[in-house]
């Protein structure tokens, strides 16, 4: 009966569980947690040196569907998930046609049901994305959105942006900003400075981000309105949240294992693979992101999964489109970094990555490891070492800035809504 998993140690922060012991889980349920667990079982997982932990949510992923299938479909985004150790998805509305209608969030819900995985919706900010009109919100939280978007694209005008955010507080729509200036980036291609002058390619400073979120963090301000911050990359953004936090504003923010792992040092054989928006940036930037992790300014690691036909980034580093795969790569990137290099508690990475996400779209959490609820939950290997290849990947597209790098960490098994897989 069921599935037994022996000596492991199960961590949620959410739930303050950090123990060793052995776990039953019976028609996709968690039947018993306790000790030296006996009888007949129908399959059994060896638990030992391996942790369980609340399968991770990510906040913004791009599974392009419908209109991009040719970059990744819902169904191999969700295969790419799974074996990140995923059970839940934000979804961004930059598909084609955008999420801003009932139809196209019944889809993405439908496809979730179908492959049984939690897909969340995230509806456009204005109507099909053009920074005009502000989308049907009332009519996107009805049909499931949690959240509201122009992701892509930053929405310039201050006073839509302004309506956009009292419209979604009265629906208690979080907000997600792409925080990024394109009057101040225009066409840059990478972070604006000694890189990208010896590389001879256009630069978007720092400024861009941090004039962009300091609007939408006054707008919250005036509004009262949930604001969170997408793939915050410079640190006078991390400045500006931990500041709006000192001043009790509904301000939060996410950032990328890229962002926290790489510098624009990277781009020095203009790979289009580290073509990203916002750029990779630099050491101070990285050592204010981590900051910012360990005393709670950032909230959360979202990957920006963003994948591409390999024809696309074939192209000349300008032309080239930005983005990464990162489902796959994320825990390893993230215990590398953060864990294993800089000594951030297990509990704190699962809390960015499990814990969190939960609780800023404002779902219930689905992923707690406790007796009568489904299982949501990774099983994973702290100090297994792999290397990233291109072969491995599960995503559509293999556009990884990873691809050859040797990481710490590995997810084993996911079982998400009571379904066990296995990458063993």
């Amino acid at each position: 009966m069921g599935l037994l998993i022996q000596g492991i140690r199960a961590v949620d922060p959410g739930n303050r569980l950090d123990q060793v012991g052995d776990i039953l889980i019976e028609d996709g349920k968690f039947l018993v947690i306790g000790k030296n667990l006996q009888g007949s079982f129908d399959n059994v997982i060896k638990g030992d040196g391996l942790c369980l932990v609340p399968g991770f949510v990510d906040p913004h992923v791009h599974f392009r569907e419908p209109g991009y299938e040719h970059k990744e479909t819902i169904e191999t985004g969700i295969h790419a998930a799974l074996h990140g150790g995923y059970v839940g998805c934000v979804t961004m509305p930059n598909t084609n046609p955008p999420c801003d209608t009932q139809s196209v969030v019944a889809h993405i819900l439908r496809r979730a049901k179908e492959l049984n995985f939690n897909l969340f919706p995230c509806g456009t900010i204005s109507k099909r994305r053009e920074g005009k009109e502000i989308s049907e919100m009332a009519e996107l939280k009805r049909a499931g959105c949690v959240a509201v978007s122009d992701d892509g694209s930053y929405v310039s005008n201050s006073l839509l942006m302004r309506h956009a955010m009292e419209y979604a507080s009265m629906w208690d729509l979080l907000v997600i900003s792409h925080a990024i200036d394109t009057d101040l980036s225009q066409v840059g291609v990478m972070n604006e400075g000694r890189m990208s002058t010896l590389l001879g390619l256009k630069g978007s400073p720092n400024a861009a981000e941090a004039i962009a979120a300091w609007r939408d963090i006054a707008l919250s301000k005036l509004t009262k309105a949930r604001l969170h911050l997408a793939h915050v990359s410079t640190r006078e953004v991390v400045k500006l949240v931990r500041e709006a936090k000192r001043e009790g504003l509904p301000v939060t923010c996410e950032v990328t294992p890229h962002h926290l792992a790489l510098t624009d040092e990277a781009i020095g054989n203009y790979d289009t693979n580290f073509k990203m928006n916002p750029p990779l940036r630099t050491p101070e930037d990285i050592e204010e992101i981590v900051a910012g992790l360990k005393d709670g300014t950032v909230d959360c690691i979202g990957t920006d999964h963003a994948p591409h036909a390999p024809e696309e980034k074939e192209l000349e580093f300008a032309d080239a489109p930005f983005g990464n795969t990162g489902l796959e790569t994320a825990f390893g990137v993230v215990l590398t970094e953060l864990y294993h290099k800089r000594g951030m508690s297990l509990q704190d990475v699962i809390m960015k990555m499990s814990v969190r996400p939960c609780e800023l779209i404002g779902v219930k959490r689905f992923n707690e490891i406790r007796e009568g609820f489904l299982a949501n939950v990774s099983i994973v290997d702290l100090n297994r070492e792999w290397e990233v290849r291109k072969e491995d990947f599960h995503s559509k597209s293999v556009n990884s800035c990873f691809v050859g790098k040797k990481l710490k960490g590995k997810v084993l098994h996911t079982i998400c809504n009571g379904k066990v897989y296995s990458f063993i």
